[in-house]
């Protein structure tokens, strides 16, 4: 079982006796640890890869108004080079070349800060959820669903949506 898995179990409850998340105070990664012995945080000593501080660290960076200015500039410089070199087809595959293989590298970098991303936000979303008092607790972990089965609890929720939507619109014409 994965690192997530469990760490989302516990988190939401998932075989506690009592089916509700742990109020004591610990962090996911507390959780994570204490779950899990092949937690990523234990065997590494809390500290992220090589390729994800690189990932993260490149994606700061390439967000920065700095990195859009100096590719503005590489740009430029390629252009005002074009009658130097004649507009060749090698000056022309320069260029070509550069941006294909920027552009194929920053894809692998930005599906990963992408894929950090959404999943803390899913952490943070399954902690929301399972802290609302009321708050269907089942649907935590939703995003790990099979895509048959979260279509269909997106249609529940659609219709339960729709349900309160007349409701409310009922209750209005009612007062009028």
């Amino acid at each position: 079982m994965s690192t997530l898995t469990t760490s989302r179990r516990a988190a939401s409850g998932h075989g506690s006796k009592n089916g509700r998340a742990p109020k004591n105070g610990k962090s996911a990664r507390a959780i994570a640890q204490r779950d899990d012995s092949t937690a990523c945080s234990a065997k590494t000593n809390g500290k992220p890869g090589l390729f994800t501080v690189f990932a993260q660290k490149t994606a700061y960076l390439a967000g920065k108004p700095v990195a859009f200015m100096l590719a503005t500039a590489t740009i430029v410089v390629w252009a005002i080079t074009g009658p130097l070199f004649g507009y060749s087809d090698t000056w022309q595959l320069v260029i070509n070349t550069g941006t294909t293989i920027v552009t194929f590298l920053m894809v692998f970098l930005i599906q990963n800060s992408q894929n950090r991303d959404s999943l803390a936000f899913q952490v943070k979303l399954d902690e929301l959820i399972i802290k609302l008092h009321g708050a269907g607790n089942e649907i935590a972990g939703a995003e790990d669903l099979c895509d048959e089965d979260l279509e269909a609890l997106h249609e529940t929720y659609r219709k339960r949506a729709q349900n309160a939507h007349n409701t409310l619109e009922k209750r209005r014409g009612d007062r009028a």
